[in-house]
C-alpha cells in the first residue's frame, strides 16, 4: 500500500511539474524568501504576465515552425 502511495505521489508531481502548476509555486516561495512584504500577484496575474512575455518574445514559444 504504501509504494502505490509513493507511486501516486510521484506521478502528481510529474503532472504538476510538466503542467506548469509548479512554476507559479516557486514564484510565491521566491518573492516571499526575498521579501516577505512584498505583493504577489495572483495566479491569473502570473500567468498573463508569462502570457504576455512569451508573446513578446518569440524565441520563448508560439512559434509557427
Amino acid at each position: 500500500m504504501a509504494g502505490l502511495r509513493r507511486a501516486a505521489d510521484r506521478v502528481r508531481w510529474y503532472v504538476h511539474e510538466l503542467s506548469g502548476e509548479a512554476v507559479y509555486d516557486k514564484y510565491v516561495a521566491h518573492t516571499r524568501s526575498c521579501d516577505p512584504a512584498a505583493e504577489v500577484m495572483t495566479r491569473r496575474e502570473f500567468e498573463r504576465s508569462r502570457m504576455d512575455a512569451r508573446e513578446a518574445d518569440p524565441r520563448e514559444g508560439f512559434r509557427c515552425c
